[in-house]
């Protein structure tokens, strides 16, 4: 399997002198009536003009001669190659991505929507060229694929799939590292150097966004309530301890029993509490 490898042509300055001196020599002979010498010397200012090259910074040129890839330009500059070469200009730059988010199903089967950014470059010029049709399009549908195939692996969050350590949703680095690391494999074959990989957009599909906030929103208020209580009992716990302790008051069980009860309504209530003030006994 061919690889590339770098080639480093003539200076363009040193040609263009060559062909200031044949289209000179080419005046001379026809002025002198040696017409052979002339036409040659002319075929040879053209061959030497159409073999000029630029190479920008951050570009690349890879060279074909009659199906025989012949090497590949990195250096910037002015060159003159074969003029019989078929070149194609590579820019080597750091290129964005930014996909339009996709509807897929995740671990579980839950519809959500999902998009990436992914920062390429091109790495080895000769497998962009000649191992895929267009490595730009190859680039597109196999980060397309990746991300679906991603997307599969996780659910969306650890609500329904408990046993679940990585969710999309929350995986943060160790989700965009697998990502990253799938789309890798995937474009090593067209030379495709993969700088960064991550996960820019995620959400529920329309069709169940609402159902899932409804969810998300009594899971939380449930975790809230479950806070409140431990809390409510703790506070209980300490004020018929701190009232046993100190002997404020003498507390029979069923005392206790409506102190617990009374507490905990004003502690885990919505509301504030309405206070009443007891003007006569403890018992009355």
């Amino acid at each position: 399997m061919k690889k590339e490898f770098t080639v480093k042509p003539m200076s363009g300055y040193v040609a263009l002198l060559m062909a200031i001196l044949f289209v000179g020599g080419a005046i001379a002979g026809f002025a002198y009536g040696v017409i052979w010498l002339g036409i040659v010397l002319t075929l040879l200012f053209v061959l030497m003009v159409t073999g000029f090259k630029v190479v920008n910074p951050n570009s690349s040129c890879v060279m074909v001669l009659f199906g025989a890839y012949k090497g590949t330009i990195r250096e910037n500059g002015f060159f003159w190659v074969n003029p019989f070469y078929i070149t194609r200009h590579i820019s080597l730059r750091a290129r964005n991505f930014n996909g339009e988010p996709i509807k897929v199903n995740d671990k579980i089967g839950n519809p959500i929507k999902i998009g990436l950014v992914l920062v390429w470059r091109v790495e080895e010029t000769y497998k962009a060229v000649f191992d895929v049709d267009d490595y730009q399009h190859f680039v597109l549908v196999q980060s397309d694929a990746a991300l679906r195939k991603l997307a599969g692996l996780y659910p969306y969050d650890n609500f329904e799939d408990h046993e679940a350590v990585i969710a999309l949703r929350s995986g943060g680095e160790e989700v965009n590292n697998e990502l990253e690391k799938e789309i890798r494999e995937r474009l090593l074959i067209c030379g495709i150097e993969v700088i960064e990989a991550r996960i820019n957009y995620i959400a529920y599909a329309e069709e169940i966004a609402n159902a899932m906030l409804r969810r998300q929103q009594a899971t939380a208020v449930v975790a809230a309530r479950f806070k409140i209580v431990e809390g409510a009992v703790s506070m209980v716990e300490m004020a018929l301890e701190q009232l046993s302790n100190k002997k404020i008051v003498d507390l029979d069980e069923e005392k206790k029993a409506a102190m617990v009860s009374n507490l905990m309504v004003v502690l885990c209530g919505d509301k504030d509490a309405t206070p009443i003030v007891n003007t006569g006994t403890l018992h009355s």
